[in-house]
């Protein structure tokens, strides 16, 4: 099922997207901003094979993604990999690549 808005995407289809068993060992604090209509500031704490997630900023993020609105769905939704948005400069990342990975693996991306 596609997701329609970031909101959404934070709300409901991360949770359940989670893998738990490949979240092993990650204890990271992702800060993820969306630019554009339904976009807006969420913070994603993954530790102890857990998830959080909080809408609003964390001043001390261990990684920081910033994209629109538009990408952003087309890479939640399958439309464009991580790595394609990442070379082609649709997303502006801060930090770790090597914990963006482990990110991936946990069905963040």
């Amino acid at each position: 099922m596609e997701t329609t808005t970031p909101q959404d995407f934070f709300e409901k289809t991360l949770p359940a997207r989670f893998k738990p068993e490949k979240a092993v060992g990650i204890d990271v604090i992702a800060q993820l901003n969306v630019t554009g209509v339904e976009g807006g500031n969420w913070t994603v704490v993954i530790k102890d094979q857990k998830l959080q997630v909080t809408e609003g900023t964390h001043e001390k993020p261990t990684v920081t993604l910033k994209m629109n609105e538009n990408d952003f769905m087309d890479m939640v939704n399958g439309k464009l990999s991580a790595e394609k948005a990442f070379f082609t400069g649709r997303v502006h990342f801060k930090g770790d690549i090597a914990v963006a990975l482990k990110f991936r693996d946990a069905g963040f991306l």
